[in-house]
């Protein structure tokens, strides 16, 4: 399983790459690995507000659809069209090209809920 180091992880299975006081957010391998072959991505809008711990979108599989949640509250302020046309890049590189939404962030006090990838790592050797 790969986990970058550089990443902040939620309990949802999503990861956080700050970047200049933004954030950028996508799902883990753990997830896609679970999920399956992921056939479409339904994402916000840039201008939405997105809240931490609630949905900003879905990951349709052909097994399942998943709800994607928010890590941290904050507005949308870019969105991987890539996805639109190629949901499979979530399988193939969801670190790299599949990030999904990039969000300028309204509480820096939501990073403390978030996991290093060991905290990560140790939470789905649990489940």
């Amino acid at each position: 399983m790969n986990l970058p180091e550089s990443l902040l992880y939620s309990e949802e299975h999503e990861w956080v790459k700050k970047e200049d006081g933004k954030v950028r957010i996508g799902i883990t391998d753990h997830a896609q690995s679970e999920l399956g072959d992921i056939v479409f991505i339904e994402l916000p809008e840039v201008g939405d507000e997105v809240e931490a711990d609630e949905p900003f979108g879905s990951a349709e599989s052909v097994k399942t659809v998943s709800e994607l949640y928010a890590p941290v509250s904050g507005k949308v302020v870019e969105v991987n069209e890539d996805l639109e046309d190629s949901p499979e890049l979530v399988n193939e590189s969801p670190y790299e090209k599949a990030w999904m939404i990039v969000v300028e962030p309204s509480d820096e006090a939501e990073f403390d809920d978030l996991m290093s990838a060991d905290d990560y790592e140790n939470m789905i050797n649990e489940e």
